[in-house]
């Protein structure tokens, strides 16, 4: 069973019509009992980091989220969903997020940018079950102002470009994030969200 948290953050039904896809019994759940019996987790997120954040404790389900990602079992961060795994962001000063990884959420701010970055972009990935199938230079679907910046750059698994490099993909583990939608980037990301499933 895969448990998808439900803490009040948008695009969620896209998300497990998406997974649902591949035939895989999904639960869009904030119930801790039904959480910790689940196989893997996925935690979407839109919109911004503090209110993410906010969310998550208001539901009780931090403190579960950072003893899942310590226990090592398979979890997918989606968009801010990816962003919380780091320590903190620009977008939300003074809010801490899980600090799964080491690294701060930045802004883009390359002069003449539009911001956000909304549409296709391709990745540029390093070996890593997610991407298993998958050509070179695939192009997936983005909506976003900040991205994570990694202090450890061996956890980056695929980087793509918007006026700066930046880091797509993060992993360690059986934990990994992701800053694009896969929900919405066609046959690519379902076919990202399937190799999840079944790794």
């Amino acid at each position: 069973m895969i448990a998808l948290i439900d803490y009040g953050s948008g695009n969620v039904r896209s998300v497990f019509n998406a997974l649902k896809f591949h035939g895989a019994d999904v639960r869009l759940t904030a119930d801790l009992a039904e959480i910790e019996q689940a196989e893997k987790v996925v935690l979407p997120g839109v919109g911004a980091f503090g209110d993410c954040v906010s969310g998550l404790r208001e539901r009780g389900l931090w403190e579960p989220m950072k003893a899942w990602l310590a226990s090592g079992r398979p979890f997918l961060g989606i968009c801010v969903g990816y962003q919380m795994l780091f320590e903190e962001s620009e977008e939300s000063p003074g809010v801490a997020g899980l600090g799964f990884f080491g690294g701060k959420v930045r802004r883009f701010d390359t002069p003449g940018l539009k911001v956000p970055q909304i549409g296709w972009n391709s990745l540029d990935f390093q070996p890593h079950p997610l991407w298993a199938g998958l050509a070179e230079k695939s192009h997936v679907y983005f909506v976003h102002s900040y991205y994570p910046e990694p202090t450890d750059e061996k956890c980056i698994i695929a980087r793509s470009t918007y006026g700066v490099p930046f880091a797509v993909a993060t992993a360690r583990g059986n934990v990994a994030g992701v800053q694009f939608h896969p929900e919405k980037s066609q046959a690519v990301g379902l076919g990202i969200l399937k190799n999840f499933l079944v790794g």
